[in-house]
């Protein structure tokens, strides 16, 4: 059986780190938080296929049958 605070994991994550790694951080989150806020969501498809997409696999495929164009 291990003992779990001398795991590597843990003190790796116990590790100090240093100011430019937190600003890094900062600001990462930063622009993760305004890129969410600026996101628009994208708009149903109107009188499109029913069910998966039909064009998922590189082909044109319906109803079992592929077809190349």
């Amino acid at each position: 059986m291990t003992d779990i605070s001398t795991s590597p994991a843990l003190t790796a994550e116990r590790k100090k780190l240093t100011p430019a790694a937190e600003r890094a951080l900062a600001e990462a989150e930063a622009r993760r938080k305004a890129a969410a806020a600026s996101a628009t969501p994208h708009q149903k498809e109107f009188q499109g296929p029913k069910g998966p997409e039909p064009t998922r696999y590189g082909d044109w495929e319906r109803k079992g049958i592929a077809s190349d164009f």
